[in-house]
């Protein structure tokens, strides 16, 4: 008689916590992984400040290439859509703008046709 409950990681019930897509595919993932492995060999070769930092930098490629998610080209894909919002809307604005500006000049047009 076993009253055994499966626990649960925390983060699958944390409701704010979400799974990063998978926004590096393919060779882009491949570069990443080598690039990241001579990097962070290149820094350990070399030692001192300039090796860590060649290191850090080496681990941040690596870890973009295995977990196939980077933080810096999500953010840059947000704003380009953001910016593809903005474009869309800026041009219905003007269609508007030029329909309205069509519809006033009618109006005149009949305005004056009626007063003179």
């Amino acid at each position: 008689m076993s009253d055994s409950k499966t626990l649960r990681p925390i983060t699958e019930s944390t409701p704010f916590r979400s799974q990063p897509t998978q926004n590096v595919q393919g060779w882009e993932r491949i570069g990443s992984l080598a690039g990241g492995v001579v990097m962070m060999g290149k820094g350990l070769r070399r030692g001192g400040f300039f090796g860590l930092i060649q290191v850090a930098i080496g681990g941040v490629a690596l870890a973009r290439g295995i977990s196939g998610h980077s933080s810096a080209k999500d953010l840059l894909e947000k704003s380009r859509q953001d910016m593809n919002t903005v474009r869309t809307k800026i041009e219905r604005a003007g269609e508007e703008l030029k329909n309205l500006k069509t519809e006033a000049q009618v109006a005149a047009e009949k305005t004056a046709k009626t007063t003179g």
